[in-house]
């Protein structure tokens, strides 16, 4: 009784993942007749999965029953969890069930307990963008999928350029899978420069133009992101990251913190040689400065996320962190 629970926000990884699924579990000649999806509208839609997961695969290969987008890990009902305790033991072990949703399942719920004695929980989350030595290895690791070999320094370039976009930067590997067709060359940052538009090196431009209170600079860097087709809120979130984590090292700074080991752990930073670097970017800043600054950055979030003109919310905002970034000159 092979059950599957995917949830997370990184589509596209849950997409892939789902398809290499559905080619090991169904055979193509008969997928037609043991391959079915109850969208989240379908009426009955949980009880109908777990009928039509009872129900033996036709001809050769297995049978996948895809339940998708559900809240059963959300929301208690007394007859699904009735359905659940009476059918999930007795599904035909040829017979897949696969249960997906965006949201973490609430464990508090009987129906997701019920669902832990049987299925394998797998997360598809993103990576938090400040979280650069696992944006690092997802790169490597794509790459190596698709058969790249990266020269050193390319994974972190191609981590500045895309930052955690998954979808993102299997499209933009692939497009360098092409180039280097006839190559056996290691993919240096040089060529990934000409071919890859560097957005989230803007985003973190931008930041870097906020911390010194470069107002022309940053509004120019703005401007760029949003011609170039950035989304804002995946520009909103590379600030938040980069400055969630210069507010903690300059904080362990003025503790008298001198481990970057210990700096790094406060900070969320698994590579303490970074915290150096770090610690020579925030030189300038006070803590006060630092955290004046998150309070605008979520505000922004929200507005944009309410519906706010991006480009004028964008400017205001910038304009009052860099405002609150110069005070160190007067």
């Amino acid at each position: 009784m092979p059950i599957y629970i995917y949830w997370g926000e990184d589509d596209f990884a849950m997409e892939k993942a789902i398809a290499d699924l559905r080619n090991e579990v169904l055979d193509e000649n008969w997928a037609s007749f043991n391959y079915t999806t109850f969208p989240p509208d379908y009426p009955n839609a949980v009880i109908e999965a777990l009928n039509q997961a009872m129900t033996p695969p036709f001809g050769a290969g297995g049978r996948l029953v895809w339940l998708m987008n559900t809240n059963i890990t959300q929301q208690s009902d007394s007859n699904v969890l009735s359905e659940l305790q009476r059918t999930l033991d007795v599904i035909p072990d040829n017979s897949h069930l696969l249960i997906t949703s965006s949201n973490k399942p609430d464990e508090r719920l009987k129906s997701t307990k019920q669902l832990k004695k049987f299925a394998k929980f797998q997360e598809f989350g993103l990576i938090s963008p400040w979280k650069t030595d696992l944006l690092v290895k997802s790169v490597n690791d794509a790459a190596k999928s698709l058969g790249i070999k990266l020269a050193p320094n390319c994974a972190e370039f191609l981590v500045e350029a895309i930052g955690n976009d998954t979808r993102l930067l299997y499209n933009e590997l692939s497009k360098l899978q092409l180039y280097l067709l006839d190559s056996n060359q290691p993919l240096n940052v040089e060529t990934a420069a000409q071919l890859i538009q560097n957005s989230t090196q803007s985003s973190l431009q931008l930041a870097g133009a906020i911390r010194i209170g470069d107002t022309a600079k940053a509004l120019n860097l703005v401007a760029d992101l949003i011609n170039a087709a950035e989304p804002s809120l995946r520009i909103v979130a590379t600030l938040i990251g980069q400055f969630r984590t210069w507010l903690w090292v300059r904080i362990m700074m003025e503790t008298g913190e001198r481990s970057p080991q210990a700096i790094a752990q406060a900070a969320e930073v698994r590579n303490h040689y970074r915290i150096k670097y770090l610690q020579q970017e925030v030189q300038l800043l006070s803590v006060q400065q630092l955290i004046s600054c998150m309070p605008i950055l979520l505000e922004l979030e929200v507005n944009l996320k309410q519906g706010a003109a991006q480009t004028l919310t964008l400017q205001t905002k910038v304009i009052e962190l860099c405002q609150i970034c110069q005070k160190r000159r007067q």
